[in-house]
């Protein structure tokens, strides 16, 4: 009995010892047209579907990291390892190597999500439940993080049909670059349709050339368009990343090119549980033209099982969205309002938040404390470090006061005996921050005098007056105990 367990124990050892961390093979390689299709890989004359999908394999298996595109919106290449990746709940389980790089300039200054060539590929699992070694058992999405958002398009259905590689070409006279605007033409099952255009860059067959069939149709879901046309003039586009969860959407040595299988999905967006997944596929993402840059295609590279190599990666809680408790605020100049900031969730890893002004000239911004300069309308911004995503609060600076609208004559605030005492607040909500942005009090006037037990020292506080009407904070000073 003890010889048959040493003999299980070296058998396993030798098993998890011959294992790759790398791409094994290529299962299928289907791309839709796009302007490197042909060339990465290379079709040759005679090549048939069997034999680009070994040439695609030839270039990302084994960590041989070269180039293949899944070209415009649908392509798909399907890929495995030569043994389960394993499921470790709260760590990242692969990586998928692409070449997604940010753009070292923008004219756009105000930019602050990170973006340049982000052309991002939606990912699929599989796991070999039947146990025949092919990619043939239910596959699941790992909902990434524009998945469950309105813009993205589920069941979204993309026809390409194959052109006519001699038919006369209609350049466009005003970007010479772009040789044919109704070279490969495309409809959807959202009612839209439009052409994959032809550029002076490429000028091979963009439709694939192993395919005998008269169209190509793809199925998936569709994310919402990632590129804006910064120059204003069509000659610098940024295509900007999306959060997490894409392949070819931030660069190979951000964590946010890994990927958990604990993210997979069935198809009406319920969470699956899998013990582990022995088939990926990848398919772009978006339908998108952006000028001389031509369509975006996602590429792939390589892929990496994290375990198998020995790295141990945690995934974060990613930040979601934020809030601000105003939208709106009236000052006049030398006033100071305090504008309070949540990150949701509450747990996530990285809640630290960058506070833009619009105009410094009109109001300046510092850990939330607005600080009005002169007249004039501004946009203060609250931004979160992870995912980039915006609060704005619109600040109008003017010599009329909103905060006297609320500090009537017969309101009056007092601090005595550790006693704050509210006279004319009646019906409304007070709310005591420290200089530093820390809340530390709740007041609810329901008569015209109130008094709250609170123990203060000498320095200055924020205090934050709302009812339906006014939404205003009063700078105030205790001295001596004395408001």
């Amino acid at each position: 009995m003890k010889k048959q367990l040493i003999y299980i124990i070296c058998l396993l050892t030798l098993r998890a010892w011959g294992q790759s961390p790398y791409i094994h093979k290529v299962y299928e390689y289907m791309p839709a047209p796009g302007q490197f299709v042909n060339e990465l890989p290379e079709y040759e004359e005679g090549d048939t579907k069997n034999d680009m999908r070994l040439k695609a394999e030839e270039c990302i298996a084994d960590n041989e990291q070269i180039l293949v595109s899944l070209g415009g919106y649908g392509g798909y290449i399907v890929f495995g390892f030569d043994h389960m990746v394993e499921n470790k709940p709260g760590k990242y389980d692969f990586k998928i190597m692409a070449n997604a790089f940010y753009a070292a300039a923008n004219p756009n200054g105000e930019a602050s999500r990170e973006g340049g060539s982000c052309e991002p590929g939606i990912v699929m699992v599989s796991y070999d439940a039947n146990g025949n070694g092919k990619p043939d058992d239910e596959w699941y999405e790992l909902a990434g993080s524009e998945y469950f958002k309105s813009e993205t398009i589920k069941k979204y259905r993309l026809t390409y049909y194959k052109p006519d590689e001699n038919k006369v070409r209609t350049p466009d006279n005003n970007y010479p670059y772009l040789n044919d605007t109704t070279y490969i033409h495309w409809k959807s099952n959202q009612e839209t349709q439009g052409y994959l255009y032809r550029n002076t860059f490429h000028n091979q067959s963009y439709f694939p050339l192993w395919v005998d069939a008269d169209s190509l149709v793809f199925e998936g879901t569709k994310l919402a368009n990632n590129y804006v046309d910064e120059s204003g003039t069509g000659t610098y586009y940024v295509q900007y990343a999306y959060h997490w969860g894409y392949v070819d959407n931030h660069p190979n040595a951000d964590d946010r090119s890994n990927f958990n299988i604990e993210w997979a999905v069935d198809q009406n967006g319920n969470p699956v549980q899998l013990p582990g997944i022995h088939f990926i596929k990848v398919y772009t993402a978006v339908n998108q033209y952006c000028g001389w840059l031509g369509e975006t295609s996602t590429e792939i590279m390589g892929a990496v099982d994290l375990h198998v190599r020995g790295q141990d990666i945690f995934v974060p809680v990613f930040t979601q969205r934020i809030g601000l408790d105003y939208t709106d605020i009236n000052l006049k100049p030398d006033e100071t309002a305090l504008l309070t900031a949540t990150v949701v969730p509450v747990n996530a890893t990285n809640t630290q938040i960058t506070w833009k002004s619009k105009d410094i000239g009109i109001a300046t911004v510092n850990n939330g404390y607005v600080t009005a300069i002169a007249e004039g309308t501004t946009v203060i911004s609250a931004i979160t470090n992870d995912g980039y995503y915006i609060a704005k609060c619109n600040v109008t600076v003017e010599n009329v006061s909103g905060v006297e609208s609320v500090y009537k004559p017969f309101r009056k605030v007092a601090y005595e005996g550790n006693s704050l005492y509210l006279t004319g607040f009646e019906n409304m909500t007070c709310e005591l921050y420290s200089i530093n942005g820390y809340k530390l009090a709740d007041f609810q006037c329901f008569s015209d005098h109130e008094e709250f037990r609170i123990n203060l020292s000498q320095g200055v506080f924020i205090l934050k007056i709302k009812n339906q009407i006014h939404n205003h904070s009063i700078k105030v000073n205790v001295l001596k105990n004395k408001l």
